[in-house]
């Protein structure tokens, strides 16, 4: 009868977790369709690199959910992971590393989404051979990323010339040039000085690239990533100043060659295989070229009434020179939100962020916590479905929800992104889009695993006997 009874209690004390434990899945499947819906609302679909899961091999742990640092980039729907938010991933690649299964492959966007993408090859090379592009210009905004495609870069052309049994013909032919000393071009030059490759680095504005621009003590970096000529780099986050003072060290210990104030006018590649690049003043020959450049180019303009006024503005980097000031941010990105942010926490200054769609989508959830509590205690006035349509000298005027409305205003800063520099990439026969490299990276996965099967089977065969 004891036995009965204790039976009894067990089961309802396990039929009680149980319930708890179903009951929690289903509002996390419930808040992960929620995502999904706000996701589609929003975006397409993944830009650039992203995890293409494998559903016949994900057992549902729901790792991969967890270690993202965009948030809810992925969600457990039907007890198997999927993405729900595609359009914040940039390509951490940390859910692929916590799969237990290797259910999880990193590749880039199909066709449809990449049309505006240049097309690479995995070894990062264009449709014209010996000429990459490394970094964000190739999809990848994540630094850990441009490290990682610099330093390999470098490692396939270094390879190509050992097998060609190449020589260096000319002082003046330069193994590779480098275009860009963002993150990409800073690893791509480290990486040449180690395989003692006769290199040059060219950058239109200043060493740091894309990062230099960031505003003061806007916090970069978050994964460790090998830095050539350094080792493992573990930080996993630190500000723009720390990270640009770090290259210094490193560059300044390698003997470093590069130029700035070079901006890259054009790229001819001769009959003899060696690329001509043009500068304003100076023409350089290479066997190879990497650019690493970034994406945004030239700023974005609205093409508003009045933005040609010397108050409105589209970089933000000291964010204390503005006190006092009535100031509109129009965006609805990372760099708008973290701009309206800082200027937020200046002294007098009241400031209002203007952003077309009804809510934030596309920024990041460190950023949708520290934007919240800003407009929580009042120190941004958000407008949502809003739009400017001309600033005068001491003033701003929207349009909300179809109504105008004219505000007080001293400065704009406008962040609408930047135009790519495709139309150069084309001039120097760059061809876009048409790879599905999603396509070919999940059957490539699949035909890897199932190469293990294969050679899993033949051992335990082998074994047998």
């Amino acid at each position: 009868m004891d036995t009965v009874v204790a039976l009894i209690v067990a089961l309802v004390v396990g039929m009680f977790f149980l319930r708890g434990y179903l009951k929690s899945l289903k509002k996390q499947e419930e808040k992960a369709r929620e995502a999904a819906a706000k996701g589609a609302l929003f975006s397409e679909g993944p830009k650039s690199q992203h995890p293409h899961i494998d559903t016949a091999w994900c057992i549902g742990c729901g790792g991969c959910t967890s270690v993202c640092p965009e948030g809810d980039v992925l969600a457990m729907i039907g007890g198997k992971a999927a993405i729900v938010n595609g359009h914040k991933c940039i390509g951490h690649g940390l859910c692929a590393e916590a799969c237990p299964v290797g259910a999880i492959t990193m590749v880039l966007a199909s066709p449809s989404m990449a049309a505006d993408m240049p097309r690479l090859t995995p070894d990062y090379e264009t449709s014209v051979g010996n000429l990459f592009i490394v970094g964000e210009l190739g999809g990848l905004a994540l630094i850990k990323n441009a490290v990682n495609q610099g330093r390999d870069c470098v490692d396939t052309i270094a390879n190509r010339l050992s097998a060609a049994g190449a020589t260096q013909a000319s002082r003046d032919v330069f193994d590779v040039l480098i275009v860009g000393a963002g993150p990409a071009g800073i690893s791509a030059s480290l990486r040449a000085i180690e395989h003692k490759l006769n290199y040059i680095t060219l950058e239109r504005d200043e060493i740091g690239g894309t990062v230099a621009k960031y505003p003061r003590q806007k916090l970069v970096m978050t994964s460790p990533v090998e830095f050539p000529m350094y080792g493992k780099f573990k930080k996993t986050e630190l500000s723009k100043e720390n990270l640009l003072a770090f290259w210094d060290v490193v560059l300044n210990r390698a003997d470093f060659n590069g130029r700035t104030g070079e901006k890259v006018d054009d790229i001819k590649k001769g009959a003899d295989g060696l690329f001509t690049v043009v500068t304003a003043g100076n023409q350089y020959r290479a066997r190879a070229v990497i650019l690493a450049l970034g994406r945004t180019g030239t700023p974005r303009k609205l093409g508003v009434k009045g933005e040609e006024l010397s108050k409105v503005m589209y970089r933000l980097i000291e964010a204390d020179h503005y006190v006092n000031k009535q100031i509109l941010v129009v965006g609805g990105g990372d760099s708008a939100v973290e701009a309206a942010m800082g200027l937020a926490y200046q002294v007098g200054n009241k400031v209002t962020l203007s952003y077309r769609q009804p809510a934030f989508a596309r920024i990041k959830e460190r950023n949708v916590k520290r934007i919240e509590e800003s407009i929580r205690k009042g120190k941004v006035n958000v407008l949502f479905n809003s739009n400017p349509v001309e600033f005068t000298e001491n003033s701003a005027v929207l349009e909300i929800s179809g109504a105008r409305q004219e505000i007080p205003n001293d400065f704009v800063w406008i962040f609408a992104g930047g135009t790519p520099p495709n139309d150069f990439l084309k001039k120097i026969g760059v061809a876009f889009g048409m790879h599905d490299m999603t396509l070919e990276a999940g059957n490539e996965a699949k035909q890897v695993a199932d190469s293990k099967k294969q050679i899993a089977g033949v051992s335990a065969s082998c074994g047998g006997r």
